[in-house]
């Protein structure tokens, strides 16, 4: 299994890190995982966030 950074998974949401931070703050976005120090976010949560986000049941949904 693939762990991405909060930086890893700010470039790929084209966001700033602060902005994942915040949505794990918050509950929202992807779940990371902490590992000592880092949060790291496995690649297959990413995807089933954005499967949520696809089919319309979050409600930080993509732009239409």
């Amino acid at each position: 299994m693939r762990y991405l950074t909060t930086a890893e998974v700010a470039e790929r949401y084209r966001t700033a890190e602060s902005t994942v931070r915040y949505w794990r703050h918050i509950g929202k976005g992807p779940r990371g995982i902490k590992v000592g120090k880092r949060v790291l976010y496995p690649e297959a949560e990413l995807l089933r966030y954005e499967r949520t986000l696809i089919d319309g049941r979050d409600d930080w949904g993509l732009a239409s």
